[in-house]
């Protein structure tokens, strides 16, 4: 089967299980999914949102969150990965937006990149999510996810990206991103997987790939 027949086939099937598609990380605003999506890294969806009403109750504004010290904010979100470094990015970033932006969050990749603590996948999430941009922030789910279904050959994120642009219509990015971190987390784990039984890898997946995964299992 061809790439282009394969991604179209992914995409029905995605559609038919998430049809409608919650979003992960509870916010209100664009302020509030930056913060949430730079706590993101290293640390899961849940745990995020466990602590951001607290911090979010303090300051749910730039110029709120500038004015918090970042011991504050540290205190806040303690419990999630890096914390520190985290909390001395949203201070920081929160001071540039003030700065550069009026306090508004950018509607620009370029703009939102050149933030601390702000990546390229940060960006592609708030692009899509908060200002409608098509784009496809590729997570750790997507990058495998792409690998076991012959889609990308899983070199890195960045081909991985480039590769499921390709396959996939423009306007599907932005809920396939979703659909596919929600169908790695339900129905295709990192570990422990048989790909035979799984809706997608079981027709998708190489025999090669299959046995690859089996041997690691």
């Amino acid at each position: 089967m061809k790439r282009m027949e394969k991604a179209e086939r992914i995409a029905a099937q995605l559609h038919e299980l998430y049809p409608v598609i919650p979003i992960p990380l509870d916010h209100s605003n664009p302020f509030e999914l930056l913060v949430a999506v730079l706590m993101s890294a290293q640390t899961t969806d849940l745990k995020v949102n466990e602590v951001t009403p607290a911090l979010f109750e303090k300051a749910s504004s730039a110029k709120a969150m500038a004015r918090l010290e970042v011991e504050t904010i540290l205190t806040d979100i303690r419990q999630i990965g890096l914390a520190p470094t985290k909390a001395k990015n949203i201070k920081r970033l929160s001071e540039l937006l003030m700065e550069r932006h009026q306090g508004v969050v950018p509607a620009s990749f370029e703009a939102l990149e050149a933030l601390p603590g702000v990546g390229h996948k940060t960006a592609s999430v708030v692009m899509s999510q908060a200002f409608g941009v098509p784009a496809f922030p590729v997570d750790t789910h997507i990058h495998r996810l792409a690998a076991r279904w012959g889609l990308s050959n899983g070199t890195n994120v960045e081909k991985t990206e480039r590769d499921l642009k390709a396959v996939f219509p423009r306007e599907r990015w932005n809920d396939l991103h979703l659909q596919i971190i929600f169908f790695g987390r339900e129905y295709c784990p990192a570990r422990y997987h048989d790909l035979t039984q799984c809706p997608i890898c079981s027709w998708s997946a190489t025999k090669k790939r299959i046995r690859e995964e089996a041997k690691r299992s």
